[in-house]
């Protein structure tokens, strides 16, 4: 193996040793699997391109364009973009699988899911690391210089990670892997990168060795100046980390900011817990997240709640700053729960295992809560009867990753008419839980009024707003909306009725909070599946968002106006539902045919932005599939023309020369002929040498195209008519009948004789192929004369018009 050869392959492993310190970034890394061999074949075209040889611009692309042409078809067709065809596989869709991936990094927690955006990234920053590397080392010869990208790629991963004792160890192997490629370079290619760095002493070898012929064998200046960078890149790999702040929440950097920076935890801040959510819901949506097992004989109502946001500011809706307390033992009576209600209620018991990968630092449990045992430090919020994890040390907090804890909660079971005559709430309720921003548009207090007309109680017009978005309101179930929570964002959703539980729960708490109503906005999961054994598994889909409203004697009611499938409508909601109108839980769990925009009116896959959410049911998927009538015939054709694209892309140069060849030969003119012989013996490895007269550069093809008796007949025949042709007088015959078959006996001959690897690269990569680059360059140079030409005409012409 050639030295150049070693530090290409010493070059991508520097790359694939540093690419392991990603690891910790994501909860597998089985990405690193898919880019290894891409690396291996971006190395590879490069040592091809050089071996050719290409210039160095040019074999720096030739590795960026086949690194985008395997990234496209790896990646091609993972995402939703909407488009069609060969192109929307390739381009559009790769695209928006590179925007799905920016946004996935900003949701997920470190170790985030490996979805196909956050491997696309991966891979491809990789890739782009490796294409630098390989190209300062290898390419431009500066393998001290390459330690650059190297340190960057490491630098980032440490930082985002946060160090730890993992770290050490993606640092020794992406230190082994940059000392190994400099060794590779070796000390006679080392001396020449670079200026040099101070003379040589006196008496010793000479700067090109980068050794010394005196005693003790030391590396001059430039051998020693590359040991420098190299220790400095090692150094500054180890300091940059410490310098970089540990970053938490997402992957880069969306913090949970849950306390007030005393460092004591005695406030949770104005937090948006539905970011929270999304940064650290950080499993793939297949996975269980929670299981419980409950005496609740309704099972179906045991939604396990970890948040509420009950601030609506005119930006987002979030969780007010309120004071924490240390967790009592027993909780207090949740606020506006009557003793007529609390007789009627009763006391279950729910024991919860939390997942090794589940990191929320909001503790779910089912509402109302009234004793909680738990190990850890947590704290408590009294108003929205949440457990939040407290802080433990700097950058670290409480939370419920692997817990395993018990709630008691009460199965409260308030009737309609409870509801309906349940009095006016404490003023201090209603002023605080009826605020809406000023810059709320006008429609969303307008339509509330126009759906709730003809109400007379609170109860009725909370019922009218539910069915309104469930029922008879026209709206559909569209995961591909954007989540906008703003005052503009509940106008949008009003005018488009499209969107998401998000927009469901925010808007009919805000239309809510307009009529008076107290209302906030819970965040947690729906009840689950039960298993055969008895107990339930959470999964990341059923992950919800609810409204809830406040009803004095009951207290914090919920909700129900996302017409999704498995969504269990409350009891006490159904009743007062207008007799013309279909009941609401019908529509609800089956969005059936009285609702016909309860669910996406044409198959559509749940975008990962929606599966972290959990907005993806299983009808819905089974809706989706059930209406697809298969490709269509432009999308058949697009697939056929790429098919032929990609199949006779690489035929194209044999393709082009039996065109010529036929073309050469049917002139019957002997230059020609002669000229298809050169190029024949060229491809199979006998360059042509233009300062040889016919005779000598037919002796020359058989004897290095070791032919044969008839085929160095042919060959010669061919060159004497050459000859003829050059110097016979005017009028002379020069050319013979078999010409063209005597060249193509020779072409023959020449393959006949070739090594198989030799034949395969004559027919599929014709070297002869040159004479393309060499007729666009002369080209390009008459067309450049020309126009310089014209130019200077110009500039000559103009002072003689303007005299006088």
């Amino acid at each position: 193996m050639s030295g150049r050869a070693k530090l290409t392959l010493f070059a991508a492993l520097a790359t694939l040793l540093t690419a392991w310190s990603l690891t910790p970034l994501v909860d597998t890394s089985a990405w690193l699997l898919k880019a290894a061999p891409l690396l291996a074949l971006q190395s590879a075209v490069g040592a091809g391109a050089r071996r050719v040889p290409l210039g160095r611009s040019l074999t720096v692309a030739a590795q960026l364009l086949v690194s985008l042409v395997l990234l496209a078809f790896f990646f091609g067709g993972k995402a939703e973009s909407g488009g069609t065809g060969p192109m929307a596989y390739l381009v559009t869709d790769f695209g928006a699988l590179f925007v799905q991936g920016v946004q996935d990094v900003g949701e997920f927690a470190i170790p985030a899911p490996p979805t196909d955006g956050i491997q696309l990234l991966l891979v491809s920053g990789v890739l782009l690391i490796g294409l630098l590397v390989d190209a300062l080392a290898v390419t431009l010869r500066t393998a001290a210089a390459a330690g650059l990208p190297l340190l960057a790629l490491y630098s980032v991963a440490a930082g985002l990670a946060g160090g730890g004792e993992a770290s050490w160890f993606s640092f020794l192997l992406a230190g082994s892997g940059y000392l190994m490629m400099l060794l590779a370079e070796g000390r006679d290619q080392l001396a020449q990168w670079g200026r040099v760095f101070g003379a040589a002493p006196r008496g010793r070898a000479s700067a090109d060795s980068g050794l010394s012929s005196a005693q003790g064998g030391q590396a001059m200046a430039p051998v020693r100046a590359g040991r420098r960078i190299g220790a400095a890149a090692l150094g500054l790999a180890l300091a940059v980390p410490m310098a970089l702040p540990a970053l938490g929440g997402g992957m880069l950097g969306a913090r949970d900011g849950g306390e007030d920076g005393s460092g004591k935890g005695g406030t949770i801040s104005a937090v948006n817990p539905l970011v929270s959510l999304q940064s650290n819901l950080n499993t793939q949506d297949n996975r269980v997240v929670l299981k419980y097992r409950t005496d609740s004989p309704q099972q179906s109502e045991q939604y396990l709640r970890f948040v509420a946001l009950d601030e609506f500011n005119g930006v987002k809706w979030e969780a007010s700053g309120r004071a924490l307390t240390d967790v009592p033992e027993r909780l207090p009576n949740p606020p506006g729960l009557s003793d007529q209600v609390r007789v009627s209620a009763s006391e279950v018991r729910t024991s919860i295992s939390a997942a090794d990968n589940y990191t929320q630092r909001y503790l779910p449990m089912p509402y109302p809560a009234t004793a909680v045992e738990i190990g850890g430090k947590w704290r408590f919020e009294p108003a929205g009867r949440t457990l939040v994890g407290d802080q433990m040390g700097r950058e670290k907090f409480q939370n419920v990753q692997g817990a395993q804890y018990t709630v008691r909660s009460l199965l409260l079971k308030p009737t309609a008419q409870q509801l309906q005559k349940a009095p006016e709430p404490n003023p201090a309720i209603r002023e605080e839980y009826t605020r809406v921003p000023d810059n709320l548009p006008p429609v969303v207090a307008e339509t509330a009024r126009q759906v709730t007309q003809g109400s007379k109680d609170d109860y009725s017009r909370a019922v009218k707003l539910q069915d309104y978005f469930a029922v008879n309101g026209g709206f559909r179930y569209n995961t591909r909306t954007a989540s906008g929570t703003g005052p503009q964002a509940v106008a949008r959703f009003l005018a488009d009725k499209e969107g998401f539980c998000i927009h469901f729960a925010f808007s009919m708490a805000a239309m809510s909070r307009s009529l008076g109503i107290p209302a906030r906005v819970a965040v947690g999961f729906t009840p689950g599946e039960k298993q055969s054994d008895g107990s339930v598994n959470v999964t990341m889909r059923d992950a919800h968002a609810w409204p809830e409203l406040y009803f004095e004697g009951v207290g914090w009611t919920r909700f129900e106006p996302t017409p999704r499938a498995g969504i269990n409508v409350p009891d006490y909601s159904r009743a007062q539902a207008p007799a013309a109108q279909p009941s609401a839980p019908a529509p609800l769990p089956s969005q059936s045919a009285a609702q016909p925009s309860a669910a996406p009116s044409k198959s559509e896959e749940c975008p990962p932005a929606l599966k972290k959410l959990g907005e993806c049911g299983a009808a819905a998927a089974a809706q989706g599939s059930s209406g697809d009538d298969g490709p269509s015939v432009t999308t058949v054709l697009g697939w056929a023309a790429a098919v032929v694209a990609v199949l006779g892309l690489p035929l194209l140069p044999l393709l082009w020369r039996g065109r010529l060849r036929a073309r050469r030969l049917g002139t019957g003119k002997v230059l020609d002929a002669w000229r298809e012989l050169g190029d024949a013996a060229w491809d199979v490895g006998v360059a042509p040498d233009e300062a040889l007269s016919p005779r000598r550069a037919a002796a020359r093809i058989v004897d290095l195209g070791a032919l044969e008796p008839e085929a160095a007949q042919a060959v010669h025949r061919v060159a004497g008519a050459v000859e003829r042709a050059l110097y016979a007088p005017p009028g002379a015959q020069v050319s013979y009948d078999g010409l063209a078959q005597d060249v193509l006996l020779a072409r023959a001959a020449l393959l006949a004789a070739a090594t198989r690897p030799a034949r395969a690269r004559a027919l599929l990569l014709p070297r002869s192929a040159a004479r393309l680059s060499w007729a666009a360059s002369a080209r390009w140079s008459s067309l450049a004369a020309a126009v310089s030409a014209r130019a200077t005409a110009a500039r000559i012409r103009l002072p003689l018009r303007n005299r006088g």
